[in-house]
């Protein structure tokens, strides 16, 4: 499945919307936080807000790579999540070790699960 397809059966908006707003940075494609914003705030279905949210979650804190975009590995690892298994250990594994290699070495700053 294509990054379209996946972002649009994701977010359950259309293909073509979603052509029009991807972005190169990189070498990578993305789309912009701003062009998913909206449907969180306006959209009237809660499903699909929730899972605009925790896309825009994932991307922009947990795995942030381009600033201010969601980018394709992002949408990959989404699309591959079971809605009913949740990352948090994984996550929460993650940000200790990054924490941690922050500290010993006494410099750096926690950049999320980007390392």
């Amino acid at each position: 499945m294509t990054f379209i397809k996946k972002l649009a059966k994701i977010t359950r908006i259309s293909d073509q919307w979603v052509t029009a707003r991807i972005k190169q940075k990189g070498g990578n494609k993305c789309i912009p936080w701003k062009s998913l914003r909206y449907h969180i705030l306006a959209h009237p279905d809660t499903k699909k807000k929730v899972d605009v949210f925790a896309l825009s979650t994932y991307g922009l804190v947990i795995f942030p790579k381009a600033l201010g975009h969601i980018d394709e590995a992002v949408i990959d690892l989404f699309d591959q999540l079971d809605r009913r298994v949740t990352a948090v250990s994984v996550i929460l594994a993650e940000t200790f070790r990054s924490l941690s290699a922050c500290w010993r070495t006494g410099e750096g700053r926690f950049i999320g699960c980007a390392q």
